[in-house]
Formats: C-alpha cells, sequence, structure tokens
C-alpha cells in the first residue's frame, strides 16, 4: 500500500473512524484524492515507514483549506509536524488557495506550537461533536 510500511497497530479505533469517513468521501468523488489524506514517511528510512498522516479535511471551501494531522508518539517532537503541514500549505498555494486553517485542542501543546511556529494567527474557537473544544487557527496560503 502506497510504498511504504504500515506500523502493526495502525489503525487505532479514531483512526479507524477517521479513515471510514476519508474513504466515503473518496467513493462519492474520486476527485477530491488530492484535497485529503497523506501517508507522512521519513524519506531517510530504508523501511520507508509510516510516521503518521497529514491532509486536508476537503477541498477548498469559502477560500480555505483546513489542515489535519498526526504524528505517531515515538516520532513526536522531531520537526515532522511542522514540515508536513508546511507542505501542505505550499501546495495550497500552488493550487489557488488563498488561506490555510488548523483547529487544535486548546491543551495540545506540541500542535500549539506548529501553528506558532508557521505563523498562524488565533481566529476564534469551535466546539468539534467529537474532540470538543478547539482553538482555530488561520494564515494566508502565500
Amino acid at each position: 500500500m502506497g510504498g511504504f510500511t504500515l506500523p502493526p497497530d495502525w489503525p487505532d479505533a479514531h483512526d479507524a473512524r477517521f479513515l471510514r469517513l476519508r474513504q466515503g468521501q473518496l467513493a462519492r468523488d474520486p476527485s477530491l484524492e488530492a484535497w485529503l489524506v497523506r501517508g507522512m514517511v521519513l524519506r531517510s528510512d530504508p523501511a520507508r515507514r509510516m510516521i503518521g498522516h497529514v491532509g486536508y479535511h476537503g477541498p477548498p471551501l469559502d477560500g480555505f483549506v483546513e489542515i489535519g494531522y498526526t504524528v505517531f508518539p515515538d516520532m513526536q517532537r522531531q520537526g515532522y509536524a511542522t514540515e508536513a503541514v508546511q507542505g501542505l500549505i505550499d501546495h495550497a498555494a500552488e493550487k489557488g488557495v488563498p488561506r490555510v486553517r488548523l483547529s487544535i485542542a486548546p491543551g495540545n501543546e506540541a500542535s500549539l506550537a506548529v501553528a506558532r511556529k508557521l505563523g498562524f494567527e488565533r481566529v476564534g474557537e469551535q466546539i468539534d461533536e467529537e474532540d470538543g473544544l478547539e482553538y482555530v487557527f488561520e494564515r494566508s496560503a502565500g
């Protein structure tokens, strides 16, 4: 699958639900593939191990795309999320999308640090039906 190695314990229950959601989106509209999820794989790893996933929540809507990401616990705090999110920001800019968005739980210090590092500004908050309170951040894709 995808030319990389999946962790033996993946997907967990949360990611299984997430993957079913994305598979449903693709089944309804295969053209969404570029606007959904990608595996994060270490370039330097001969085994091409998947270390997480990153992607958009869907195609551009109202001038922005929302980015989501997960880095598996044993690979966190090494800059992989920052690199992956920057790649999606660049991709959005190449596709002419003016703004990108993140929504982050208030206690997720690692993701809040990624948002700060990449120049996101907090523009509000929302209640996610599964995750509860989230801060909403945006920045220009250009």
